[in-house]
């Protein structure tokens, strides 16, 4: 048995929540799971998961197995990354994600650059509005637009964004610039799954006071081009983060409205995995992108 497999199967299986996950995830099959899993079970001689056809739980023992597999992993991986020269020297490959469209308008430019001054250094930028998890989708480092949840993981602040609502010229024309979020009720509108789910979006006032308000959804999309597009032909008002409209804005075929009542500012950070010393590829990398992201987000806000 290959103890190393075993415990990385392991970790995975409990950060999946099922055998079968484990397997989509690893690629390999349901039965070699489920077999490495009960071989480290023999090997040990206690039962490290509790298992039925609907839960999965870990025993005492599972617990503190885990937490040692885990370290043992991370030691491993690092030991591997020294023996490469990754931590002596900024080469290899470096994994990253941002959101579809500030990857986009804002990583990839600042990945272009990164990429002439490290010529030793490899990037694989994987663009997506759902957020990948770090360690299961090998993922180096993650940049993350809002609140950030309770982690082990560190982040760097880099800026922050506006959530807007905007019009083309002539749907205001039309309908008249509303004065209060109330007035959007009277105005078709166009929605964005992921920022405003549920087709609610909410403000807060110069008072201090919050609401929230359902403009009429002529259309729906899931994704802030289609949804600045459809705006901007003057389907109907939508609501968008600030950076991913600032050229339909600048362009003057958008309109920015209510400005006096739009929520605080989404916070933008990088984020890496909590470990020992950091390879020089991230640490060259964090050093070099927060810099070029602080001014682009700052030149967004002017």
């Amino acid at each position: 048995m290959d103890r190393l497999k075993a415990m990385s199967i392991l970790v995975r299986v409990v950060d999946t929540g099922s055998f079968s996950a484990a397997s989509r995830a690893l690629d390999i099959p349901l039965a070699t799971v489920s077999r490495q899993v009960t071989e480290l079970e023999t090997h040990l001689g206690t039962r490290l998961l509790n298992r039925t056809t609907r839960t999965l739980a870990l025993t005492d023992s599972g617990e503190a197995y885990l937490r040692a597999a885990r370290r043992i992993l991370e030691e491993v991986e690092e030991a591997e990354q020294t023996a490469a020269g990754e931590f002596q020297t900024p080469r290899g490959e470096l994994v990253l994600t941002a959101p579809v469209c500030f990857g986009r308008m804002h990583t990839l430019p600042v990945v272009r650059d990164f990429l002439a001054v490290y010529p030793d250094i490899n990037v694989r930028l994987n663009l997506s509005d759902r957020n990948l998890h770090l360690m299961d989708d090998h993922i180096d480092m993650a940049v993350r637009i809002g609140p950030l949840p309770d982690s082990g993981l560190i982040a760097t602040r880099v800026g922050e964004v506006r959530t807007v609502v905007v019009a083309s010229p002539d749907l205001l024309a039309r309908h008249g610039t509303p004065e209060t979020p109330e007035a959007l009720s009277a105005l078709p509108g166009v929605h964005f799954d992921i920022l405003s789910p549920g087709a609610r979006w909410h403000f807060t006032g110069p008072d201090g006071q919050a609401c929230d308000v359902a403009p009429r959804p002529r259309l729906t999309v899931s994704g802030a081009d289609p949804a600045i597009w459809a705006a901007s032909e003057g389907v109907g008002v939508t609501r968008v983060l600030g950076y991913q409209c600032a050229d339909a804005v600048k362009s003057g075929a958008l309109r920015v409205v209510l400005e006096d009542y739009e929520p605080a500012p989404l916070p933008v950070h990088l984020l890496h995995a909590a470990r020992g010393t950091m390879p020089t590829k991230m640490r060259v990398f964090l050093d070099f992108a927060k810099t070029r992201l602080r001014e682009r987000l700052k030149a967004l806000a002017c």
